[in-house]
């Protein structure tokens, strides 16, 4: 079957992340530690595993960081490899499944990508997973599988980015009759906003600021407008069509990003701008909370000027290693800095559940569909999408008469 593996190669690391976005070998085979290959399925790890085969699989940011080489090593001892990429999945139960108990054979599934102890066949719980926290287990290494801290990152599960996975039931939820593949394949990263927005401490009088409307920044604005307090909620979008995703979803009002921005948002969130001698502005004042959903260094810092004394930050995309971070005004505004990473089993069926009620709204983010022998054009509109005016790029994946050479 054919799939999209991450290979592990300490000199290709180095010159995909010297090159950067240029992505080596963009007309070959490979890009970078990146390669389509032919694979044998996997064998089923234990008993309370089984097979999908992926219907839609999205590329999500932290993909393409990995693909470049210009994400955190951080990471790395918590991967194994080859690994298949692809977290972001709504699939198939396969009808040859075996012993399969909490979903039937041909459901339509989304996945919960983290492996955590329960999974891994580990009884005596992490004290995260016995706190009901999977996504932060500390048994990520261990077990009955490789290292891997979600599925898509472990050699021994597989990932969407392919023409077949092996899943934990647990893992796999599914998916109503009314909600579409291409919003079923947004639950994911809908549940990881949804646990954002749980995360800051907000009333209905409070100013939102959501920093980016690319996939993540759109989702934020919807958790926020269905699953919390009626709060004002801005957003700042880099393009045309960005700007209409976010008034659409529910902004009160949108910023376009660029010249002049600081001082429209400094207008908006009530907020006096004083200039230093060098350097971006000082903002007094600024909205209660404000999400950040790029993740960049520059994104980062505006996160920090633009909340009030002791305002909340929450950093949703995944930052990768930002740099240029001014820290003063976390120190002297005394804010409360927070990333937000995955969800809990909870989040996720309420993500689920809102996807089903908001599919109109949620499934034309979705695009942009590709095969997976197109690896190479999809790669290339993912790190362009917001030129190409499309949010979330996916693989649409074929049965498994595709080949490598057909």
């Amino acid at each position: 079957m054919l799939a999209l593996q991450y290979v592990r190669s300490v000199p290709r690391f180095l010159a995909t992340r010297a090159l950067g976005r240029r992505r080596p070998g963009i007309g070959t085979s490979r890009i970078g530690v990146v390669r389509l290959a032919n694979v044998e399925p996997l064998p089923m790890p234990g008993p309370d595993w089984t097979r999908v085969k992926p219907i839609l699989s999205g590329i999500c940011g932290s993909d393409l960081a990995t693909i470049t080489a210009q994400g955190s090593t951080y990471f790395s001892p918590l991967t194994s490899t080859p690994f298949v990429f692809g977290h972001e999945v709504v699939g198939v139960v396969d009808e040859t499944a075996e012993d399969v108990t909490s979903v039937q054979k041909g459901d339509r599934v989304c996945l919960a990508p983290p492996l955590h102890c329960a999974i891994r066949g580990i009884d005596d719980l992490c004290p995260a997973c016995r706190a009901g926290d999977p996504g932060h287990c500390r048994n990520v290494t261990r077990g009955a599988i490789a290292a891997g801290i979600q599925t898509g990152y472990c050699r021994d599960t597989g990932g969407g980015w392919s023409q077949g996975f092996v899943a934990h039931q647990s893992q796999l939820h599914r998916v109503p009759d009314a909600l579409s593949d291409a919003g079923a394949v947004l639950v994911e990263p809908f549940a990881c906003c949804l646990n954002a927005v749980q995360q800051a401490p907000l009333d209905e009088d409070d100013t939102v600021v959501v920093l980016g409307c690319g996939t993540i920044g759109a989702l934020t604005i919807a958790a926020l407008r269905h699953a919390g307090p009626r709060c004002r909620v801005i957003a700042v979008a880099k393009y045309p069509h960005q700007i209409e995703v976010a008034r659409r979803l529910g902004a009160d009002l949108v910023l376009p990003a660029g010249d002049g921005m600081r001082d429209r948002l400094a207008q908006a969130v009530g907020a006096e701008l004083l200039q230093p001698e060098i350097g971006p502005p000082v903002a007094i004042g600024g909205a209660d909370a404000v999400f950040d959903c790029v993740g960049s260094g520059s994104t980062i810092d505006d996160a920090m000027r633009f909340t009030r004394a002791r305002g909340t930050v929450i950093v949703v995309g995944m930052p990768g290693v930002p740099r240029g971070i001014d820290w003063t005004a976390m120190w002297h505004k005394e804010l409360e800095l927070r990333g937000s990473y995955t969800a809990d089993a909870d989040t996720f069926d309420w993500a689920l559940s809102l996807a089903t009620e908001l599919d109109d709204q949620l499934s034309p983010l979705v695009g942009a569909r590709f095969s997976l022998t197109d690896y190479r054009e999809a790669i290339q509109c993912a790190f362009e999408a917001g030129r190409r005016g499309v949010t979330k790029v996916a693989f649409e994946i074929h049965d498994s008469t595709e080949t490598l050479d057909g």
